[in-house]
């Protein structure tokens, strides 16, 4: 599906839909209701048919939420999306600083005299409504979990996805199926327990390597699913979606209606994972009795922690999506001085550039092609309305990621149009030293981002500067491109272990002037003995696995130390290595350039 550059919502129509809403809670003599941007799945891209939050209040950011009040209706976003949802969302709705301000608070100082707030309990986790409901306690504001408002009132709410599944290569994935089944059942046999709820559907493609195409950008289909501690799974989705798989005994196929039945009928301890599984899972299983065993969902950190397989299937996809960046950089050098381009006509550029591998299954995300202030908004969204030109002078963020069916890639690249500024260098500079000091890196085991991302924020810190979002990301392999449990971010507890692949990207925004961000993918693993080491104490380093030139017209390089210069050579040195036997003479020639040592 080729990126499409129609605005997202109209934030004109916030208004009428928040009276329909309203009077929805008049009628049930409620005081609020919770508006997610989340699905049943807690994914972070959602279908059209559960993008409630973006069609009641315009805001169509990845992360955020609605708290819709007889009065006011706050909507709750970090510090990506601040700029964002004041151009997206009408006067009706009020901004909140997320998480600075905690729901909770927010609602006692709303509600001070106490009232009824209405959720869904299939949109909203256990652990999320234990927190709240833990603030609330005592203040006269109770909650009741309810059918969805918003879907009472949404007249052309789309149906819910049905694509084709597929067959996840062996070769790519390391193991099969039935040895991922078998090694998480032995898990559930040594924690006695019976079976585990699995309702995220990245976790469940990864156990049955299998892929779908429920969700634009991640090869993902939407299915719930129980795995039993003998290796049994049972699949509750649309069935007709795997027509094109053959008979598995070990797995039966159902319905979505018969999953409440199936889990009201299993025999405990059951798993769930209270900070990713719908409230509703929990309730059925409470209502039926069943004893519960609240643990995170046993797929998640194996399927973090990568086969030498997916890693080497992932370095092959980054060589090709390399070619493609370096054929796009070399185009935009000689045809950005034009003055001709636009952010739009840079991302479909570039989307040819990868289609062209004739390997890409899809663009990992909607492409960032943002030019002067709007790459100061860090997850802008390019549209017809808002389309730049790409003008001499100004900085060009593009930051973009390709699916192939052997990797997802994600990188991003920040472009100096003609003789940059001198804060452009500046800055640029001290955001390329975060990211060499990540990529240098060596730490003990038993760490984990939070204790890292300070370091790629330290050279900004030094400049009273400093960027409102976490320094990397998990990355699936033909997965999601944003994939848990671990990230480089200060909120981050998850130890980083071996396999598991991360972005690296430090920015700086400038509201209303520029925005740079420098990003490269990176594979945690162990790092080799040093002479004088402590032989005893394990260490680990990362391996970078992108392979595009760094614009070296941003750099001043004699504000890095010898071993920051080093790094930089060292790193184009690599990339012309990998990349000149996979492009164009005319990019060749190009790539010489862009590599030469500083």
């Amino acid at each position: 599906m080729f990126q499409s550059f129609d605005a997202p919502t109209s934030p004109e129509q916030g208004p009428p839909r928040l009276a329909a809403l309203r009077a929805e809670l008049a009628k049930e003599g409620l005081d609020g209701f919770l508006v997610p941007r989340a699905d049943a799945h807690q994914g972070e891209y959602v279908a059209p048919c559960d993008d409630r939050l973006a069609w009641l209040t315009g805001f169509s950011g990845s992360a955020g939420f609605c708290a819709a009040l007889r009065d006011i209706a706050g909507v709750f976003v970090d510090g990506r999306y601040r700029v964002q949802v004041k151009d997206q969302t009408a006067d009706v709705f009020t901004p909140v600083d997320w998480p600075e301000v905690k729901l909770g608070d927010w609602l006692v100082e709303q509600l001070p005299d106490g009232g009824t707030v209405a959720l869904d309990p299939w949109l909203h986790t256990l652990g999320e409504i234990e927190t709240l409901q833990t603030r609330l306690s005592g203040t006269g504001i109770a909650l009741k979990e309810t059918g969805n408002l918003v879907d009472r009132i949404w007249p052309d709410q789309p149906p819910r996805p049905a694509e084709p599944v597929t067959q996840f290569p062996k070769e790519f994935a390391g193991k099969g199926d039935e040895t991922k089944r078998a090694e998480i059942a032995e898990a559930l046999r040594a924690a006695a327990q019976r079976a585990a709820i699995l309702t995220l559907p990245d976790s469940i493609c990864w156990l049955l390597n299998i892929r779908g195409q429920d969700i634009p950008r991640n090869p993902i289909t939407h299915a719930f699913a129980i795995l039993h501690d003998d290796g049994r799974v049972e699949l509750f989705s649309d069935p007709a979606k795997f027509a094109g798989l053959g008979p598995d005994p070990a797995i039966t196929l159902r319905g979505w209606d018969a999953f409440e039945a199936a889990l009201a009928g299993l025999t405990g301890p059951v798993r769930v994972d209270k900070d990713s599984a719908p409230l509703a899972v929990t309730r059925v299983l409470e209502q039926a009795e069943v004893a519960i065993v609240y643990d995170r969902d046993p797929c998640i950190l194996p399927k973090a922690c990568k086969t030498e397989a997916e890693i080497n299937a992932t370095r092959t996809a980054h060589l090709r999506d390399a070619a493609a960046m370096c054929e796009f950089l070399a185009w935009l050098d000689v045809e950005a001085p034009k003055g001709q381009l636009t952010e739009i006509s840079v991302a479909q550029k570039l989307e040819g550039f990868r289609r062209a591998t004739n390997a890409l299954k899809d663009i990992s995300f909607d492409t960032i092609s943002a030019v002067g202030p709007n790459a100061a908004l860090p997850h802008y969204r390019v549209s017809h309305a808002s389309n730049l030109p790409v003008t001499t002078g100004e900085l060009l963020l593009v930051d973009s990621g390709g699916q192939y069916q052997d990797g997802t890639t994600d990188i991003t690249r920040t472009m100096a149009i003609g003789t940059p500024k001198p804060e452009h260098v500046q800055c640029f500079t001290r955001v390329l030293q975060g990211m060499i000091a990540i990529s240098m890196l060596r730490w003990p085991r038993g760490l984990a981002g939070r204790d890292l991302d300070a370091l790629a924020r330290f050279p900004l810190w030094k400049a009273g500067l400093d960027y409102d979002h976490g320094t990397g990301h998990g990355v699936g392999v033909y997965l999601c491109v944003h994939e848990g449990p671990a990230r480089l971010s200060k909120i981050s507890q998850v130890p980083l272990e071996p396999g598991m692949i991360l972005s690296n990207e430090p920015g700086y925004y400038r509201e209303g002037a520029f925005g740079i961000r420098i990003e490269n993918l990176i594979v945690v693993q162990e790092a080799p003995a040093l002479p004088g080491g402590d032989p005893k104490r394990e260490m680990f380093d990362f391996e970078t696995i992108t392979w595009v030139p760094i614009d070296r017209s941003l750099i001043d390089t004699g504000a890095l130390s010898a071993e920051e210069r080093a790094w930089v050579n060292d790193y184009h040195a690599e990339v012309k290595a990998k990349v000149s036997g996979r492009v164009s003479p005319e990019t060749k020639a190009w790539l010489d350039r862009a590599t030469a040592p500083i």
